[in-house]
């Protein structure tokens, strides 16, 4: 049976105990700690939260990787720099801003620096943005969201065309670099990821599946990991 990793997100958890509720995950069993970021003009209800100083405070206890996942029109060297030296393992940047030779520097600096790299399909953001990079990525990372079943607040469905993604996203590692993950990232629970965890992807991120489950942190992180091996021995994976 394949572990399908857990990425614990910290987008649904309160600044004021972060790195408590953080650690309950990580010992709990998520694989990864995922910690959103964006600047000013993506995503912007999640604006300047996320970066290296979080990751740095977070790093004092955390011993398991902590991926930044950035909403972002820019990075530079000196962005890089600072999450390398706070503890970031990986970068996690959005492939429709990030296309052609710039991505190049970026992906020398990550490597210069110690950290892996992904790339962002956000919504409606086609496969095809990836085609040339795959090759040198280290995560391709699929956002789920759609526009129609959703409250606008936490629980969110997703797109009709997601499914069909994933399972393409897959063939192109497979046929490419497997040794890059493939993720998931927004809306799922334990209660509802079955129709795309069944097409394969290496890594779910999980938030308020865990961070708001009623019965608590560990909980959450024990529901959603039985429920992720119940679909990988269902279909084989």
């Amino acid at each position: 049976m394949k572990h399908i990793k857990i990425a614990a997100g910290l987008a649904h958890v309160s600044y004021a105990r972060i790195l408590d509720r953080a650690l309950e995950a990580d010992r709990a069993g998520a694989d990864y700690i995922h910690s959103d970021a964006a600047d000013m003009h993506d995503l912007k209800n999640m604006q300047l939260m996320g970066g290296h100083q979080i990751i740095a405070g977070l790093r004092e206890e955390i011993t398991k990787p902590i991926e930044c996942h950035v909403y972002t029109r820019d990075c530079d060297r000196l962005f890089i720099e600072k999450l390398a030296a706070a503890g970031c393992s990986m970068l996690i940047l959005p492939a429709e801003h990030f296309i052609g030779a710039p991505l190049a520097y970026i992906i020398n600096y990550c490597r210069e620096f110690g950290m892996k790299i992904g790339l962002t399909l956000g919504c409606y953001t086609p496969l095809c943005f990836v085609d040339e990079s795959i090759n040198d990525i280290d995560r391709l990372h699929i956002v789920t969201h759609g526009v129609d079943d959703t409250d606008g607040q936490e629980n969110w469905g997703w797109r009709k065309s997601v499914p069909d993604l994933i399972s393409r996203a897959r063939a192109l590692i497979d046929q490419k670099n497997p040794r890059c993950e493939l993720a998931i990232d927004g809306g799922l629970r334990n209660d509802n990821m079955e129709p795309l965890v069944r097409h394969n992807p290496d890594v779910v991120v999980l938030s308020s599946a865990i961070f708001r489950y009623p019965e608590g942190i560990t909980a959450g992180v024990k529901s959603c990991r039985e429920a992720l091996d119940a679909i990988a021995i269902k279909y084989g994976l």
